[in-house]
């Protein structure tokens, strides 16, 4: 029986310290071997958000979860100021090779790792000619599937974050993927945390138009809000079927839109945007007021730069995704379905640093395709989005016009099951 004077007591001895551990999860299956392939792993980074819940487990419905996989290697293809590899390689006693093929053999001639974790974000890389930040996971997917081809094998894949700025690249995954017969999953953390309220589109819905309300900027957060739309899109009735044209604006135009009060006029549905801002944690106040809905006016003095993604679908669906700095700090949305007097709204709950328990959300579902070689939603979504990021900013650096996008024909179902964190 532990009572207070027990407990206290154990402290001072050390007890305590020997026996909670065991209340944690113990392995008990075999455990498989795993190889990070990261731009860079420095604090806060991505390797360190999601790669070390491989080293030192993750929470997980009330449990600290440690899960069946041990790193045995790693490649880290940039060592800035604050580098932290080398002391995580001696720290948990994996090697850092200087190649990814060599990673993923461990120094032998052949593959010997149960599966991969690409991290290609971070880091020192130039940007294209439309401003996209070219990130390496299409040249690092493409070293670790050489080896596969090589030795006859394949394992799972999880790539964090877009496939590739490059859309012809980023189908070349997927199809690899195929070819070789592995699971491969992909994409941000968004769709997998907990939302507020905990509620997921209707599987087989009639939607009308979407809206996500966010913070960001352009090549990255963007990225985030566009796999909010597109995990709730996807559960449409049909199914995915792909993007036909992309417009996207910035500042006095989006104004402009939101005034004339639809989606057809240059704007999106009020009703939409309203639940959006009334689902936010964050929105933003005068000095010393209270929680109040602001006006046109704040909004436009808050909101320095506005960026909206304006793209139709082939079936028809109408989506605007809304980067509005100053106004929130979160990631909401809403949907409008047919013979529905109210939209369908929720927050994108992200917990706040250092910990951000998101990650191990997302991790955990890089888990279960390292475990099962299944994926436990298609990596398709993140194709599409990867395209709509691109699509996106090659409106914008061609001065804000409208573009058609038959190259994002990305067709694809997801399951009736939801695979959010719920608890």
């Amino acid at each position: 029986m532990w009572n207070r004077r027990t407990f206290l007591g154990a402290i001072g001895a050390g007890v305590i310290s020997a026996s909670w551990p065991a209340a944690a999860e113990q392995p008990t299956e075999k455990r498989k071997r795993l190889a990070i392939v990261t731009t860079e792993w420095r604090y806060r980074s991505h390797a360190w958000h999601m790669g070390e819940r491989f080293l030192v487990g993750y929470p997980k419905q009330g449990r600290w979860h440690r899960p069946p996989l041990d790193v045995v290697a790693a490649y880290v293809d940039q060592h800035p100021e604050g580098d932290l590899s080398v002391k995580r390689s001696e720290e948990f006693g994996f090697p850092i090779f200087k190649t990814i093929a060599e990673a993923v053999r461990c120094g032998g001639d052949k593959l010997a790792v149960d599966a991969v974790l690409i991290i290609g974000e971070h880091g020192n890389y130039p940007n294209n000619e439309i401003g996209q930040k070219k990130y390496p996971r299409y040249e690092f997917f493409k070293q670790v599937t050489d080896v596969f081809r090589k030795d006859g094998r394949s394992v799972p894949v999880f790539n964090d974050k877009h496939l590739s700025w490059n859309f012809d690249w980023a189908k070349e995954m997927v199809a690899t993927s195929h070819e070789l017969g592995f699971g491969f999953c992909a994409g941000s953390s968004l769709p997998v945390t907990w939302r507020m309220p905990s509620i997921d589109m209707p599987h087989g819905a009639e939607v009308e138009e979407i809206l996500c309300v966010a913070i960001g900027g352009l090549d990255s957060y963007d990225f985030h809000a566009l796999e909010v739309m597109q995990c709730m899109a996807e559960r449409r009735r049909g199914g995915e079927t792909g993007v036909v044209s992309m417009h996207a604006l910035r500042g006095d135009a989006i104004w402009k839109g939101l005034e004339s009060g639809s989606w057809n006029a240059g704007g999106c549905d009020p009703k939409l945007f309203e639940a959006c801002l009334s689902r936010s944690q964050t929105l933003a106040q005068p000095k010393t007021f209270s929680h109040r809905y602001p006006t046109v006016p704040q909004m436009r003095e808050w909101v320095k730069e506005p960026i909206a993604f304006r793209f139709e679908y082939a079936d028809g669906l109408k989506a605007t995704m809304l980067l509005m700095n100053g106004l929130v700090d979160d990631f909401t949305f809403a949907a409008r379905l047919k013979g529905q007097a109210e939209p369908l709204s929720t927050l994108f709950y992200l917990p706040p640093n250092p910990n951000v328990t998101y990650s191990a959300a997302l991790m955990s579902k890089a888990e279960e395709t390292f475990l099962t070689n299944k994926t436990p939603y298609p990596v398709e979504r993140t194709l599409l989005t990867s395209g709509l990021v691109a699509a996106g900013m090659k409106s914008l650096a061609d001065g804000q016009k409208r573009i058609e996008t038959p190259h994002l024909a990305v067709r694809y179902s997801v399951p009736r099951e939801s695979t959010f964190w719920q608890s």
